[in-house]
């Protein structure tokens, strides 16, 4: 199986996602692409046969603003990437899939952590170098523009493709507490990092792996954001699809990691 699936991000916009892999009751995993990217991005292009092999199914979805989604970029806002990952939920239970796993990477790993936060409908949660807290002021450096000068201009340009985004987003996430958030996540949860990542600090990851009471920070040396380096990114592959092989279709998901 293999269908793209249109469906309401809660606030009238149509996301473009694809469902691919077996039909319920087979495992679900639901995969959060980053800022700029979408849901072909490479990560993904890689998961998804690894964990159709091993009889998972697959829904990745491009957020507003994004891939084949509609919306415009520059009005992104976190809160309502939390709530788009919460449609997607619903859709696959639509579709009758009940044991449910979610995958989150940078930008998409925050919206997964809030959706994270409130839903009852997750099995696991996996996280790529996400971004834990305080999304406004990183995006801010990582633009090299201060919020006030965000405000002022009212936009800044971001990613490779220069997008506008709108101050609004700043003051979006500026309303989130996503350490308070992280608190009240109860699922078996992985978090992947690297130690040299200078988009995402590490440090988010280790207090977010503190907050949560049943999680395993896995550090890959030397990586960057993108895990670019030498078998970096296949290391991050493997502790991710692993991680998911072992809760998802194992009978007790909640053992200890």
């Amino acid at each position: 199986m293999n269908d793209t699936l249109f469906f309401d991000n809660g606030f009238g916009i149509k996301l473009c996602g694809i469902l691919s892999g077996p039909k319920a009751p087979a495992p679900m995993v639901i995969l959060t692409h980053g800022l700029a990217s979408k849901k072909e991005c490479s990560t993904f292009r890689a998961l998804v046969p690894l964990l159709e092999k091993k009889g998972m199914a697959t829904f990745r979805f491009d957020f507003l603003g994004h891939g084949e989604s509609e919306g415009k970029f520059e009005e992104l806002k976190l809160s309502e990437a939390e709530e788009e990952v919460l449609q997607a939920i619903k859709l696959v239970k639509s579709k009758g899939y009940t044991k449910i796993g979610l995958v989150g990477s940078s930008f998409g790993g925050a919206a997964s952590i809030l959706a994270a936060s409130t839903s009852r409908d997750l099995a696991v949660l996996a996280l790529k170098a996400p971004v834990s807290d305080y999304l406004g002021k990183l995006l801010s450096k990582n633009t090299q523009h201060s919020p006030q000068q965000w405000k002022t201009r009212g936009f800044v340009l971001y990613g490779p493709s220069m997008k506008r985004l709108n101050y609004s987003f700043y003051e979006d996430v500026e309303k989130i507490d996503g350490y308070g958030a992280i608190k009240k996540i109860t699922v078996p949860t992985l978090i992947v990092h690297g130690d040299a990542d200078v988009v995402v600090p590490l440090e988010q990851s280790k207090k977010t792996a503190s907050l949560i009471s049943n999680c395993k920070l896995e550090i890959i040396k030397g990586a960057g954001h993108d895990f670019s380096g030498t078998g970096q990114f296949e290391r991050m592959i493997e502790l991710i699809t692993n991680f998911l092989v072992k809760k998802l279709m194992c009978t007790n998901q909640n053992t200890q990691i």
